[in-house]
C-alpha cells in the first residue's frame, strides 16, 4: 500500500499535472484545483531540454508533445553585429537520452492543454476557477475549504501553485522570490524558414537576444534587458519598445522583427529567484515546482525541474508505506542539491552579464547538461 490514498494537488501547471498523472495511474484518488478559469498559460513559447522530454515520455505525452513542437539538437551563438554573424554552432548533449532530441520548443498553452487532458484521462478530477481558502492539518489528514464553498479531506496536499504560492505561505514557509535585476520581453511570431534552432546573441542593447522555434510555422523570440518597471506601458508602447531593442540584432532577427506588428503577442516579465533551503514539507503538505524554487530562464530549466520534482515525489509516495521523516528526507536529498545547483547556475549566468564579467558561459552550460543527463 502506498503512503497516500487520496491527494489534493493545488495548481494545474507542469508540476501539478505530472504529479496527478503518476499518482492517478497508480490508483490514488487525486483532485486538482486551478485558479485560472481554463487551460491557459501566460507567455508565448517554452523551451524544453532533454531531461524534461524524458519525464514527458514517462507521462505518456511525448508523441503529442513532439507532434505539436519543434525539435533540434544544436545551439548557435551569434554576434550582435550588422550581419548577425554566426560565431559557433554547438551540438547539444541529449540530456534525456540518445533516443530523444536535445531540445524541443512548443507553445506553452499547448503543453498545458496536453498535460491537463492527460491528467483527466488518468482519472484525476480537475476543477478550474477554484482555489483553497483554508487548510487544517490533523494527525491523519488535511481538511481543505475551497473558494466555491466545498470542502475536502486528504492524506496529502501538494502545493504546485507557482512562484507566488498561496500554499507556501499557508504552511508558514517564509521564503519569497527576489528580483535578479533582469527582465525579459517575449514575442510569439511566425517562424521564418531560416530559423531551425535556438540562436543566442550576447551583448548589444540587451544582455541576451534569442529565439526558439515552437512548431512548423511558429517561434517565440526574446530579449533580456535590465529589470525595468514596464507595468505602466500600453500594449502599443510595449511593441514600440521591443522593436527598438531588437533593431540592432540582425541575421535571422531581421525577419523576426518584420513580424513584430501585434502588441497582443508580446509580454514582459521580471526575473525572480528563490529556493527553499531545507525540507519542502510541513506535516501533510508539501510544495514543489515554482512554489519551492524558481530561477531565471537562462538555462531553460524551470519546467524541467518542476517535472522532475513531480516524478521523484510520486515515486516515493508510491514506494513508501507511510508519510514519514524517512520519505521526506529522501525527497529532500534527491531534489534539493540538484535544484539548488540549477538555480544558482542560472542566476550566476545572469550575474556575469549584469556585472560585465567574462564568465565561462559555455562551460557552465556544459557542466549543467552533464548533471541533468543523470535521471533525477
Amino acid at each position: 500500500m502506498s503512503a497516500v490514498q487520496n491527494v489534493l494537488v493545488i495548481g494545474a501547471g507542469a508540476a501539478g499535472t505530472a504529479t496527478a498523472i503518476l499518482l492517478a495511474e497508480a490508483g490514488v484518488r487525486v483532485d486538482v484545483v486551478e485558479a485560472k478559469p481554463d487551460v491557459v498559460a501566460l507567455g508565448s513559447g517554452i523551451t524544453l531540454q532533454g531531461n524534461a522530454l524524458r519525464v514527458l515520455r514517462r507521462l505518456g505525452v511525448w508523441d503529442r508533445v513532439n507532434a505539436h513542437g519543434y525539435a533540434y539538437d544544436t545551439l548557435g551563438l551569434r554576434a550582435p553585429d550588422a550581419e548577425g554573424t554566426l560565431l559557433v554552432e554547438l551540438t547539444e548533449l541529449r540530456t534525456g537520452g540518445e533516443d530523444l532530441p536535445a531540445t524541443l520548443g512548443m507553445p506553452r498553452p499547448e503543453l498545458a492543454r496536453i498535460l491537463v487532458e492527460r491528467a483527466a484521462a488518468a482519472g484525476a478530477g480537475v476543477r478550474f476557477g477554484t482555489v483553497p481558502v483554508a487548510l487544517e492539518q490533523e494527525e491523519h489528514g488535511v481538511g481543505v475549504e475551497f473558494s466555491d464553498g466545498t470542502t475536502g479531506r486528504y492524506d496529502l496536499v501538494v502545493g504546485a501553485d507557482g512562484i507566488h504560492s498561496w500554499t507556501r505561505r499557508a504552511i508558514g514557509i517564509e521564503v519569497e522570490p527576489r528580483p535578479t535585476g533582469m527582465g525579459i520581453w517575449r514575442l510569439f511570431a511566425d517562424r521564418p524558414n531560416s530559423i531551425t534552432r535556438t540562436d543566442l546573441f550576447y551583448g548589444g542593447p540587451c544582455y541576451i537576444a534569442g529565439y526558439c522555434p515552437t512548431g512548423a510555422d511558429t517561434l517565440y523570440a526574446y530579449l533580456v534587458e535590465g529589470g525595468h518597471d514596464r507595468s505602466e506601458m500600453t500594449p502599443a508602447q510595449q511593441l514600440s519598445t521591443m522593436r527598438e531593442l531588437a533593431a540592432d540584432y540582425h541575421g535571422p532577427w531581421d525577419e523576426v522583427r518584420e513580424s513584430m506588428t501585434d502588441p497582443e503577442r508580446i509580454n514582459y516579465t521580471k526575473f525572480e529567484t528563490h529556493v527553499i533551503d531545507g525540507r519542502w514539507d510541513r506535516g501533510r503538505v508539501v510544495v514543489i515546482g515554482d512554489a519551492a524554487h524558481s530561477c531565471p530562464p537562462t538555462l531553460a530549466q524551470g519546467c524541467a525541474q518542476a517535472l522532475e520534482d513531480a516524478t521523484v515525489l510520486a515515486e516515493l509516495l508510491l514506494a513508501h508505506r507511510e508519510l514519514s521523516d524517512a520519505l521526506w528526507d529522501e525527497f529532500t536529498g534527491r531534489r534539493l542539491p540538484r535544484v539548488t545547483d540549477v538555480v544558482e547556475s542560472s542566476v550566476r549566468l545572469g550575474r556575469w552579464l549584469l556585472d560585465g564579467e567574462q564568465g565561462d558561459i559555455s562551460g557552465l552550460m556544459t557542466r549543467i547538461a552533464h548533471v541533468l543527463a543523470e535521471p533525477a
